[in-house]
């Protein structure tokens, strides 16, 4: 009872500082929903070390006129927070979200305006050369020490006269996880190759946690994204490939709807070559799976042998998943440029 008193008191100090009234509040979780005397509005908290880097990636999208994101409203003082308690606090309507939209229209309306962000921030920025090659250098060394990892795990576990569940299940995966890590190596020589010369990168303002939850509509049918905590200026695939890769975490699927996502935000904002190229080497690279082989090699989870390869087959699923979308988009991409060339020819 004194905590909850201690909250109500704690809002409404905040409040104050917007010159509102509060008649009743409640907590949903990482939001507070304030009802006052001129509407229902959303709280939330974040930690003060990237509220800075939140309100300056807010303040840019507003200037280079994307509008839409869910509005933060400024204290009377105009201040884009509030300071109480150890938490930066800010404040915004509370959106219903009552639109019931298909689930791939929604989507696709995302993307949309996903690419819509990306293209009013796009800016190149200086890179130099040796930089890019350090990049690379350390990159494909990691992978190439994963790849010679997985080859003694599974060489160790051949050898054996009664290997166990987990190294069984293993070395049924081994052909399809060696292929796609292999591919990756293969892209990132490829993007290297290709951008070798060049000092320049092309950035954006990013969101940081592309997901459909966070992307609501208001009382006029328009989508708005919320959630921009972990916003950074950085390459478009940092949008991407977190999104593409949760929606693959799945039972066995051909996820043709995730490749409509990509082309649909393609068709707004087209990836440079070299951006692809890079792309598909990040999508490819079987990251989660060679954890599982790492945690079960090093004993690092205290699990039971069935625990290990639960996980090891739910990564094997998404790598399944992701390997499809890769080799459809590459499968893409290829027929496009095939098609250039052929007009170009024509000309």
């Amino acid at each position: 009872m004194e905590l909850k008193k201690e909250m109500e008191t704690q809002v409404d100090e905040i409040m104050k500082f917007y010159m509102l009234q509060v008649r009743y509040h409640e907590n949903m979780g990482k939001i507070d929903k304030i009802y006052t005397d001129q509407g229902v509005f959303a709280l939330k908290s974040i930690d003060p070390k990237i509220g800075m880097d939140f309100i300056r990636n807010v303040q840019k999208l507003y200037q280079r006129g994307y509008n839409r994101i869910v509005p933060i409203f400024m204290t009377m003082d105009n201040r884009y927070g509030v300071l109480n308690n150890g938490k930066l606090y800010y404040l915004m309507p509370w959106l219903l979200d009552d639109n019931n939209s298909e689930r791939n229209e929604k989507h696709k309306h995302m993307f949309r305006e996903l690419a819509r962000m990306h293209t009013l921030t796009s800016k190149e920025i200086e890179v130099k050369k040796e930089e890019r090659e350090a990049h690379y250098e350390k990159t494909v060394e990691l992978w190439n020490k994963q790849k010679e990892f997985l080859e003694e795990f599974v060489q160790a576990s051949e050898r054996k006269w009664y290997m166990s569940p987990f190294e069984l299940l293993y070395c049924s995966y081994y052909h399809d996880i060696s292929q796609a890590l292999t591919f990756s190596i293969k892209k990132l020589e490829e993007w290297y190759e290709k951008t070798k010369d060049s000092e320049k990168l092309r950035t954006v303002v990013t969101h940081g946690k592309v997901s459909i939850s966070h992307f609501l509509y208001d009382d006029r049918g328009y989508g708005h994204f919320i959630n921009f905590e972990d916003s950074k200026t950085a390459p478009v695939h940092f949008d991407l490939l977190p999104f593409i890769v949760n929606s693959c975490k799945t039972y066995p699927i051909r996820h043709d709807d995730a490749i409509d996502w990509l082309y649909t935000y393609l068709k707004y904002f087209s990836l440079k070559e070299e951006e692809m190229m890079l792309f598909l080497s990040y999508l490819a690279h079987p990251g989660a799976i060679i954890s599982s082989v790492e945690h079960y090699h090093e004993k690092r989870n205290q699990r039971t042998e069935i625990m290990y390869m639960k996980n090891l087959q739910r990564n094997y699923w998404t790598l399944k998943n992701v390997e499809y979308v890769v080799m459809r988009i590459d499968e893409i991409e290829k027929q496009k440029k095939a098609a250039a060339a052929a007009a170009a020819q024509q000309d």
